[in-house]
């Protein structure tokens, strides 16, 4: 969602459960993480395995001010939502995530919500003359490239460690306005391509197209849980988005919760994609 600028408006999420198809290797991390030891031996593998994993996972040492980006965040959320969660810190995000995401009857009714929550989250009138005076400047690429330097610095509260890359903007022209995020912590605490798809990825788009005037194309990675921003890349609209493809996780909470209601059902996909 906007880093801050991104981030903040994806709100964050929440997790559970594991599959027997083939698709479950596509996150084996996670698979060792929730399979069930039938002995000694294989829960002393599993610890192994787990500690490898803690090892790999990229570590962020929270800022100064990344309570108050937090909280800032969480109460544009509360807002929208009218009900809070009552846990704290990062976990009740993750919560009010899930519930901007159930609340919504459609997938654009979640994304206009979660817009809604971006925009409160800066000064009146300050995104109209960043759009107005700032993001045509170079052609576009001067506020891509400050944008993306911005989200890469306050952002890391919502999304984990990141830093700023070069990517192709046009014509195999190349510009320091990219940003990858190593291991969405949004994504991988809410365990759902619903909850990054409709609070964090069109939403964070839309943002910066419509009220910054910087277009953006998020390429979150499901495999991975890494996310590719390309600030100054135009993205294809939603419903032409191939990520829309992208199957549920085999982890998400959402869609254990509805193999339970509909047991008979082949249920494959996330309930709001």
């Amino acid at each position: 969602m906007k880093a801050m600028v991104v981030g903040a408006f994806g709100s964050p999420m929440l997790p559970s459960t594991l599959l027997s198809n083939s698709k479950s290797l596509r996150n084996p991390r996670f698979c060792v993480s929730f399979s069930s030891p039938s002995s000694s031996g294989s829960t002393t593998v599993k610890q192994q395995q787990q500690g490898e994993i803690a090892a790999l996972k990229p570590q962020y040492k929270p800022g100064v001010f990344d309570d108050l980006f937090l909280n800032l965040f969480r109460s544009k959320l509360v807002q929208e939502l009218g009900w809070d969660s009552n846990k704290p810190g990062y976990d009740g995000l993750i919560e009010l995530a899930n519930r901007l995401m159930m609340k919504g009857t459609t997938n654009s009714d979640t994304i206009e919500a979660a817009v809604r929550v971006l925009t409160t989250l800066f000064p009146p009138y300050l995104l109209d003359l960043y759009k107005t005076l700032i993001a045509p400047l170079g052609g576009g690429k001067i506020s891509a490239i400050m944008v993306a330097r911005v989200t890469a610095l306050t952002c890391q509260w919502l999304m984990g460690p990141c830093k700023v890359n070069s990517v192709e903007i046009e014509d195999g022209v190349s510009c320091n306005s990219g940003v990858y995020v190593e291991r969405c912590k949004y994504l991988e605490e809410s365990k759902c391509v619903g909850i990054c798809l409709n609070t964090c990825k069109f939403p964070t788009q839309t943002f910066f197209k419509d009220h910054m005037g910087v277009p953006l194309l998020m390429e979150p990675n499901f495999a991975d849980y890494s996310c590719q921003f390309k600030f100054g890349v135009l993205p294809p609209l939603p419903e032409d988005d191939s990520v829309q493809k992208e199957p549920c996780l085999e982890v998400c909470p959402n869609a254990a919760r509805r193999r339970v209601v509909a047991r008979n059902i082949n249920v494959t996909s996330c309930p709001k994609t």
